[in-house]
């Protein structure tokens, strides 16, 4: 199902505001490493926004996610204040892990090991070779 203009007008001002709100509240940096906002999405009811948070170099993604679902009250509280021209309701905040970065991570390291692949296993063919002329 594809976003209606609405709802994508309101996920990016969302999504501004929060990254503001995280900025003072000092969430942007957590267990020593970096959040960042990757996507917000809205429901066509505007009731709840899913807050898709990335992670770089945080030793406890998990924790890290809990700390943000426990503040989500507060954080709403504080979109409340800064939203309540433009939205009649305040959304409900459901914050997520992107692992996405991980994935790109991942998919990189498999690419680099195939490219590794044939200089390391050019020694096991001459042992195979070897062996089947035995």
């Amino acid at each position: 199902m594809t976003e209606g203009k609405r709802q994508k007008q309101v996920a990016q001002e969302i999504s501004k505001e929060l990254n503001d709100i995280f900025l003072k509240m000092g969430l942007n940096m957590v267990d020593g490493g970096m959040t960042s906002i990757s996507s917000v999405k809205i429901t066509p009811d505007l009731y709840e926004a899913r807050v898709y948070l990335s992670f770089f170099q945080v030793k406890n993604p998990e924790s890290a996610l809990e700390k943000f679902k426990d503040l989500s009250s507060e954080i709403r509280g504080e979109l409340g204040k800064r939203m309540r021209h433009q939205l009649r309701s305040i959304p409900q905040l459901t914050f997520y892990l992107d692992d996405t970065l991980d994935y790109v991570f991942k998919i990189e390291k498999l690419l680099d090991d195939i490219k590794k692949g044939p200089k390391a296993s050019g020694g096991e063919n001459e042992n195979d070779k070897n062996h089947n002329n035995q």
